[in-house]
């Protein structure tokens, strides 16, 4: 038996047991589960390996899905979900041309209805965690099995968040990191803020100190005490955020 987390993403969290089907969910407090026909799910495929795509295709639509248009690149997929409003995008992050998290993001700008499922060989915790956060809803690797994967295109297209065992706890864990984040962003001190703008703009601990005639020493207590409070464990870190929240263009 597998875990499943429970919870807004944005909002309160929970942990609930699942059943054995093998996938992991986060889910809102307010959803329901109200049975779906499978004959009524629309779905698009998105993947550039055509025996892959082909096979996911078929699977789903044996299983009584409606497969209403498949792509070999990114681009492709977009134009295909535009074009059918699907419930269900399955698709790769590896394309061609636009990428999967682009496309994501992409779709995500357009407000369309369509739920993304990402079907990936990669469950790398980058990979996963920018495809959710340009717009998946939900994220599976390429290992998981038949059935797996078709009650997660189910689950999927009835706004459930679906990922295979382990990720969703990752994703939960970086959505609490960065709300805290949000919290502890506003305990910055001034100086303290001032220097989060200024390793934005990608200056060097040296020339910070030189503009705020404060000592490098001075800048780097800075530094670790903004990351400490925003529970970041690295420069790379702050400097995404501080672009994030704009700060590199204040």
């Amino acid at each position: 038996m597998t875990r499943d987390m429970t919870g807004d993403m944005t909002g309160d969290m929970r942990p609930n047991q699942s059943g054995g089907d093998g996938i992991e969910e986060v889910e809102s407090l307010e959803a329901e589960d109200e049975p779906v026909d499978d004959a009524s799910i629309t779905v698009v495929v998105a993947d550039d390996h055509p025996m892959w795509r082909d096979a996911v295709a078929r699977d789903l639509t044996d299983a009584g899905f409606q497969v209403v248009g498949t792509a070999a690149d990114g681009a492709a997929a977009v134009r295909r979900v535009k074009a059918t409003t699907p419930d269900v995008l399955v698709l790769d992050l590896n394309l061609p041309g636009v990428h999967g998290v682009e496309v994501c993001a992409q779709l995500a700008a357009e407000e369309l209805p369509t739920k993304i499922l990402i079907l990936s060989v990669s469950g790398e915790r980058q990979d996963v965690l920018d495809a959710v956060k340009a717009g998946a809803s939900g994220y599976l690797v390429k290992s998981a099995a038949r059935e797996e994967f078709l009650e997660a295109v189910r689950r999927t297209a009835r706004g459930r968040a679906v990922f295979t065992p382990g990720l969703a706890g990752l994703v939960l864990g970086e959505f609490r990191r960065m709300q805290n984040a949000g919290s502890a962003a506003t305990q910055l001190t001034e100086r303290e803020t001032e220097v989060l703008k200024l390793v934005a703009t990608g200056m060097s601990y040296k020339d910070i100190a030189t503009s705020l005639f404060i000592s490098h020493r001075t800048v780097q207590n800075h530094v670790q005490n903004t990351l400490g409070k925003l529970q970041m464990h690295n420069r790379v870190e702050l400097v995404r955020y501080a672009i994030s929240k704009g700060l590199h263009r204040d």
